[in-house]
Parts: C-alpha cells; structure tokens; sequence
C-alpha cells in the first residue's frame, strides 16, 4: 500500500510496535511516538474466558438526515480516502460529498487532532475515521471507545457478514468495545509467515519446498534454533536481526503490557531477553536494526552473510522486501528467490481499522461504505478487488481479512516465484491472537527493547535490565508496576 511507502519515507522514529500498519509501517511500529499514551489501561485479561457476547438485534431502522450532504472522513495517510472515492465511482448515486482530513501520525499528530474532533462534535467532526495497530484499542476499548458507533447501529448485519466474509478472529478481537460491541474492522490481514531465501534452503537442505522449511523452523523456537545452527554452517544468518523475531514474540504472547491496571511482563516476552542473546552470542544474525539501510542490505542480499529470513506479513513483502530486493523480476537481484512459509509461532503485524461517530448524522450512508470496505466478500467488494491487485496501477496482491475472499483470489506473486501466499497467509491470520494488546504498547515496547539491546551488548545483566524497565514504566505511564 501506498500508505506504508509514505510513512516509511517520511518517518525515522524511534522503534516500537508495530505496527504497523498497514500494515503500519512507520519507520518501527514499537517506537513511533503518536501520543495517547496517558489515558486508561484495557484490561487485557486473558483469563477471562467468556468475553461479552453482542446479542443485540442489527438496527434495521437507520435513517440518515436530508439536510446533511457531507461525510467527513479522517485518516493517517490516503489509502482509505482512495478506497472510498472508489465507492463513490461504484455507486454514482451515492449522494454525499466527502470532505477528507488526513493527517500523518509523523510526530504524533494525527491523534490529538482526532480526539479534539471527536470531542468537539458538529458539522466538522469525523463521521468515519481510522485507527492504526499502534493505537486501535484507544479507540475500540479505551479512552476514546465511547466515540464509536457499533457497526449494528449503522444498519451492517455483523452476524450473518462476519460468518460469510470468515473475518480473522484476532481482527474482531481488537475492534470489539467492553460491551461486545463489534466497533472497528480492519480491510488488510497481518497475520504474519515466515519468509525466506529459496536459493539459502537449497544450499542447506536441498529443498526450498515450504512444506519442508516450515517443519525446519518449528513449531516452536528449538525448532528454530535448531535451523540457525544449521544455516549458520553454510554461513547463514537465519534473520537479519532481533527486530525481525520481536514481533512474533510479542504479538504471539499470551498476555499484554497492562493486566487490570498492573504491569504484565508475559513469559513470552520475557524470554525474548533470552533469545536476542542467543541470536548475538551464537553469530546467528547480522545484528542489524529493522528499517535501516543494513536491513534492507540483508533483503538485497548484500549484507555482512547472506540472511535466510524475514518474519512479516504480506505488506512486508509487498512494501518493504520487493522494493529492497535489488530487482523488479524474477532473476533481478534477490526478487523470485523468496517463498513463504508458517511461522515458528502465531502472530500479526500492523493493519489498520475502520470506526464510524456514533453521533453522526447520517449513519446509513457510513454504513453502506464501512460495510463495503470491511464486511463485503463479493467480487463488487473492496476486498475482493485488494487482494487481487485490482485497486492500484501496479497490480499489488495483498492480503485482506476476508478468508473467504482470500480463498476465490489469485495470491501468486512473482517476488515469491509463483508461490500462491494466500495458501500460507489465510492460515496465519487465523491463528493470530488479538488480546495481548494494550493502548500503551508503542511507549513500553519502546523501554522493553531498548532495555534487551543493553542486555544483549552486555552493558547490563538480565536482572538489572528488567528493574530498569520496570521503573521507566512506573516514572512515565499510569500503571502500577510491582
């Protein structure tokens, strides 16, 4: 997506989550600073088995007001507002002019802007808007949940659509209010696979079939040890750097940052202090820092040892690794030596939401174009046209939420030579989890790495390394740390 160029182009943050966007894709979705940061704390408990269930009936009784000829919408970058005029273009009687507002996340932006709005209401306020990973649940669950309409109240039979389109469950997940109120759906899939070097297996296996790689690498990181240790006897890096393996680790945890107001550190994530050393200590990476010039060295294959890998989501390929690999064709560069396979463990990796006001005036007309953009699993819909390339010049292919969508597409991507990436991505974002998220994910993302990277250079112990974190979480946010 063209968002994910811009913000990559345009911002050189500090690392943290993310997310990313759309796949979000600032220049680290774990450290780009968009502010929020000082509301209330989800309560991400994970114990809590039985979630509240929406029984509440669709509103089949939404009516719009004649005198309101506009729908105002806001977003962080263009791609939305795109999707949109090509509603309009679908549907040449759709009445309402559409007043777009787009503001970057760059320097944390978008988001004041957006709360004065929402807060302010009138003519001027937001009628539809969008939310990235970095900061969905403010949205969907936290401070500002109380802005957004339920998708029922807009008219969208949620039940019946959601069961037909076979959304990914992690995706409901997050856009889910603390009423089970579904609120926000993201039109992009990022659950994430493993990407990898077809020429590099071979060199090591003899195989680059991804049905082979995938049991190569796990289930599980032994598995994945195991294979970096192999890889690393041809002279291989299995990854390009730690940043690569975060993600997974953080977005497969079982836990997030903040448990009924107290700071949560998942054994998962506490583990990762242990792999990042192994990674280093064992010469299994590159050591390179992610969205910078040596990580896209590694894409193009000319870094310090060829890398075999990469852990992403389809916009990582699409945005990211092709335009990186040192080729446009197969043959050129690395371009067609990739495949993708399933991860070592579940995870997703960006994406972007789509909320309505709940005090708009004209809730039909939101409805009918959130309904198209999310919810539609023809092939007159919005996904329908994404993940077959129908939607930009170019011809990209991308994931979208729609299972069954992504089941009647065509994934084949030259980048991966021909391999169908559906086969692997529709898979991966099923099995993502979506509960171990917290509106204060991109600030203590941000500490805990920064805290792993002294760890692993060896400037702290582990434990020392942990105490500092926890006392950057208690002296900056409203979380109580034990």
């Amino acid at each position: 997506m063209k968002r994910i160029i811009a913000l990559l182009l345009t911002s050189i943050m500090l690392m943290s989550l993310v997310l990313t966007g759309c796949g979000d894709k600032n220049k680290d979705k774990d450290k780009v600073n968009t502010g929020g940061d000082d509301g209330q704390v989800v309560d991400n408990n994970n114990d809590k088995e039985d979630p509240v269930v929406d029984n509440t009936p669709v509103n089949t009784e939404v009516t719009d007001d004649p005198s309101v000829k506009t729908i105002n919408l806001w977003a962080f970058t263009d791609e939305v507002p795109n999707m949109v005029k090509k509603f309009k273009e679908l549907n040449p009687d759709f009445p309402y002019e559409i007043k777009e507002t787009i503001i970057a996340t760059t320097d944390g932006a978008y988001q004041p802007a957006l709360d004065q709005a929402l807060a302010g209401g009138g003519s001027d306020a937001p009628d539809i808007y969008v939310a990235e990973a970095a900061f969905i649940l403010k949205y969907a669950q936290g401070d500002a949940h109380q802005f957004a309409a339920p998708y029922k109240e807009l008219g969208i039979d949620v039940d019946r659509l959601l069961e037909e389109a076979e959304i990914a469950p992690y995706t409901v997940e997050i856009g889910t209010n603390p009423a089970g109120q579904l609120v926000a759906l993201g039109y992009q899939a990022t659950g994430g696979a493993f990407i990898y070097r077809r020429s590099l297996a071979e060199q090591t296996w003899g195989t680059d079939d991804p049905a082979v790689i995938k049991d190569k690498i796990g289930p599980g990181w032994d598995k994945f040890f195991g294979a970096a240790e192999e890889l690393k006897a041809q002279g291989i890096a299995i990854i390009s750097g730690d940043g690569d393996l975060w993600h997974a680790v953080e977005n497969s945890s079982d836990q997030g940052w903040v448990v009924d107001g107290k700071l949560t550190i998942d054994d998962k994530r506490e583990g990762f202090l242990d792999l990042s050393k192994k990674l280093k200590d064992n010469g299994y990476h590159n050591d390179t820092t992610d969205w910078t010039d040596a990580w896209y060295a590694d894409m193009k294959g000319i870094g310090e040892k060829p890398v075999f890998g990469f852990f992403g989501p389809a916009w990582l390929i699409n945005y990211v690794m092709a335009g990186n690999s040192g080729g446009s064709k197969i043959g050129e560069g690395t371009y067609g030596d990739w495949a993708v396979c399933e991860s070592p463990v579940g995870f997703f990796w960006g994406g972007s939401w789509v909320l309505a006001n709940k005090n708009t005036k004209v809730p039909k007309a939101v409805g009918q174009i959130i309904e198209w953009i999310t919810l539609d699993s023809s092939e007159n819909g919005l996904q329908y046209m994404w993940a077959n390339g129908l939607m930009n010049d170019e011809g990209t292919k991308d994931t979208v939420a729609s299972g069954a969508v992504m089941k009647i597409s065509n994934g084949e991507v030259d980048f991966l030579n021909g391999q169908n990436m559906f086969d692997v991505f529709v898979p991966a974002g099923e099995s993502a989890n979506g509960k171990n998220m917290t509106q204060y994910d991109e600030t203590i993302n941000s500490y805990f790495r920064d805290q792993v990277g002294e760890y692993t250079a060896g400037n702290k112990s582990r434990e020392q390394a942990i105490a500092d974190f926890k006392q950057q979480v208690a002296d900056n946010l409203d979380v109580v740390v034990d």
